[in-house]
């Protein structure tokens, strides 16, 4: 875990300043490069497990961190400085998640499987994603990086914060999953529940660390856009490399009224979460410090739940 927090630290560090010395805007920078590079955790992850067997950590890490990071991260963000937000620049990344999570439950709900070709289609949706992004923010005014600004950091030091940044990432992605599963049989606790709960958080750090670093500099919305873009890419992204890599079946180790628990917990409540949390900001262009504390009791309800089971 302090290898994935320092990495993902690293990473966006290095991810941003490279952004910022060619000018790029700052949307995109938190709606693109800061959402994947906070996201990468999820990525190794899900990928090291899906090829090592494990396609319920897979699966569980990716809905369990889209639970974590709205029902958490954004969740304390809200609840400590509730505030408006520009309701343009969470358009695009709503609309492709819910739209991802038409996919996801497509999947879980009619095939009970995810599909190479699955695989194939939320990648495509990634870059579609992207590319919608960068339509988005082609127009749109913003301040040129002052040369100041761009020289911050050297171009040999930010190329070294990368790469040490994304092997320290892979590193404890690593050493996450390796133990991670010996300590589920120890406990004798499903592999998908440590997934949802114990895994999911693990990996969301990074978002956690951005969203407590925005928060202190006061820029609560920047830590709203990148928390909505990660869940895109944990969706499309995350779920995709894996799933290419590694077909895998919707685990099936706990029942909630006699039905998968996947089924009538897990994903009704990634979708409860992510309403609470983009309707609001949508239509009333503010968030209230009523949605992060519901969204706080839900997350602590789900992990008691999970480990009740």
């Amino acid at each position: 875990m302090l290898f994935l927090i320092k990495g993902g630290d690293w990473f966006v560090d290095g991810a941003s300043a490279l952004a910022r010395r060619f000018h790029l805007p700052e949307l995109l920078i938190g709606a693109t490069v800061v959402s994947i590079g906070t996201t990468l955790t999820e990525v190794m992850v899900s990928t090291m497990s899906a090829l090592s067997g494990h396609g319920e950590i897979a699966y569980g890490n990716a809905i369990g961190s889209v639970i974590c990071n709205a029902a958490l991260i954004a969740a304390i963000t809200i609840a400590v400085r509730p505030g408006k937000v520009d309701p343009k620049t969470l358009k695009t990344p709503v609309l492709f998640f819910f739209a991802a999570a038409v996919v996801y439950c497509f999947a879980a709900y009619v095939m009970g499987k995810f599909t190479r070709s699955m695989g194939i289609v939320m990648l495509a949706m990634f870059v579609l994603y992207m590319v919608a992004n960068v339509m988005q923010v082609k127009n749109a005014p913003y301040a040129d990086a002052t040369a100041d600004e761009a020289g911050e950091m050297s171009l040999p030091k930010t190329v070294i914060l990368l790469v040490v940044g994304a092997a320290a990432i892979a590193v404890g992605a690593n050493l996450l999953v390796d133990n991670g599963t010996p300590i589920a049989q120890a406990l004798g606790v499903p592999e998908s529940v440590i997934a949802l709960t114990f895994v999911a958080l693990g990996t969301s750090l990074p978002e956690l660390v951005t969203a407590i670093t925005s928060l202190v500099k006061g820029h609560s919305n920047l830590s709203l856009g990148n928390v909505v873009g990660a869940n895109v890419f944990n969706l499309v992204l995350v779920s995709g490399v894996s799933v290419i890599r590694v077909p895998f079946s919707i685990p099936q180790s706990n029942t909630l009224f006699g039905i998968n628990s996947s089924l009538v917990l897990d994903l009704p409540v990634m979708l409860a979460v992510m309403l609470i949390l983009t309707v609001p900001a949508l239509t009333k262009k503010k968030l209230y410090r009523g949605q992060g504390i519901l969204m706080l009791a839900i997350y602590a309800a789900f992990c008691v739940v999970q480990f009740v089971l």
